[in-house]
């Protein structure tokens, strides 16, 4: 209830300041002000990464190469059968002695739990195969929570079950955890099968932005945050913050914040990878971003009172939360914006109907100028390709973020709270092209 509460009282607010700005300003859209805040900050954020890049070069960063901590690898899966199998192969072929891999069975209806038995006998010792009862408390939070006794590393080091990375993630990650004051650290994501289709490949490329924002966050020591998959967490840190929240549907978020709430620094690190399958279809892509939405929504929501009032968060982190909550607060208030024009339109009062209509425009210029920067930087692609996927990745955003964020609002007003994980279909790829050769 709380949840609800405090987001009618932002809407509230925030139409309030729409309306009264409009009032006394009306050649001036309101949405202008929070768009120019946004922009200013991820300046700043830029200008910090490439400072912070300057001083590397001439002072580069002894990491401490001796860290080497037993790692607890956790898969969680739910009717994963079609994947798990190279997942489990690819992370048992990492070049680092001190691990332990455990993947849990989430109510499986498929093959998955047979298949977690049969590689359990073929790595005896090293690799725990947990198959949770049908009747369990849903959601990956649960998954994790139920397993974590049953581990004893040091770190615990969270993959998805279609992850895909190199020998050496550990040995090069794990210098990033090192320091006592980091909690967390998330390597940088990439899309494993971005040639497949148009929604593949946006996928990637917005994985490509986030990255670039992450960097700017880490740059001045700001909530970075933690995407679930290819995520390396303290033992510590993790007891300190009472372990993952079962009540939530985007547990990395979460974590994420209270992890900054209790003082903890999440680190990002840009040179470590961990590939992922992008969805293939539009419906499933809904049904993904639906949750991410919903969950990022709630955390904030959750935490609020935390992050203005908490003794231990730091200042960056603070301050750039409460700016990220901008990132939710622009849609709301672009279509806000547009009714009310359209409203005063129909009227025949004095409006800014074309300036609200090119607001949309503004926003996928925003994208745009960041897309340009991060496929050239971390896709190295032609100035043509970055330009021309820069267009199409900026549409993509604008028509699926918007929308989405705009409908969650009710669905988190008028709605119970689901734990429906949402789970993202694996291996659709590879079952699509076994029925083209057929």
């Amino acid at each position: 209830m709380k949840d609800r509460i405090l987001l009618i009282l932002m809407l509230l607010a925030l139409w309030s300041f729409l309306v009264t700005f409009n009032y006394y300003m009306p050649q001036q859209p309101a949405f202008i002000l929070l768009m120019g805040f946004v922009v200013a900050y991820t300046v700043l954020m830029n200008i910090a990464y490439k400072h912070q890049r300057r001083k590397l070069k001439k002072k580069p960063l002894i990491e401490d190469t001796s860290y080497k901590p037993f790692v607890s690898i956790m898969v969680p899966c739910h009717c994963e059968g079609a994947v798990i199998g190279e997942t489990i192969e690819n992370i048992m072929a990492l070049d680092y002695e001190a691990f332990e891999l455990i993947v849990i069975d989430d109510r499986s209806t498929d093959n998955t739990a047979e298949v977690l038995k049969s590689f359990e006998e073929k790595y005896s010792g090293k690799l725990k195969a947990v198959i949770r009862d049908k009747d369990a408390f849903p959601g990956k939070s649960a998954v994790l929570n139920e397993a974590l006794p049953l581990s004893k590393g040091e770190v615990i080091c969270v993959f998805d079950a279609d992850a895909r990375i190199k020998p050496d993630f550990l040995n090069r990650i794990l210098p990033k955890l090192a320091p006592k004051d980091v909690g967390a650290v998330q390597a940088r994501k990439v899309v494993s099968n971005k040639d497949f289709n148009l929604l593949t490949r946006c996928q990637d490329n917005e994985m490509a932005l986030d990255s670039h924002f992450q960097c700017g966050r880490d740059s001045i020591k700001g909530a970075v945050e933690l995407r679930g998959n290819g995520q390396l967490i303290k033992r510590e840190s993790l007891l300190s913050v009472a372990c993952w929240n079962e009540h939530t549907i985007t547990d990395d978020l979460d974590l994420s914040t209270k992890l900054h709430l209790k003082g903890w620094d999440v680190r990002f690190c840009l040179s470590v990878e961990v590939y992922e399958e992008g969805v293939l279809t539009f419906d499933s892509l809904i049904k993904q971003r639906r949750r991410w939405i919903e969950g990022s929504i709630r955390r904030y929501l959750d935490y609020f009172d935390q992050m203005i009032t908490s003794d231990t968060i730091s200042l960056f982190a603070r301050v750039d939360m409460l700016a990220y909550i901008a990132e939710f607060l622009l849609p709301i208030w672009l279509v806000s914006e547009w009714m009310l024009q359209t409203a005063r339109c129909i009227e025949k009062m004095p409006n800014n109907m074309m300036s609200s209509c090119a607001l949309f425009v503004a926003l996928g210029l925003f994208f745009f100028v960041g897309l340009l920067y991060s496929l050239r930087r971390y896709q190295q692609l032609s100035l043509w390709q970055t330009f021309k996927q820069s267009v199409e990745t900026a549409c993509y955003l604008v028509i699926f973020w918007v929308p989405l964020v705009v409908l969650i609002i009710p669905k988190i007003i008028f709605t119970n709270r689901s734990m429906d994980w949402g789970k993202t279909d694996h291996g659709v790829m590879e079952e699509e092209k076994q029925v083209q050769e057929v």
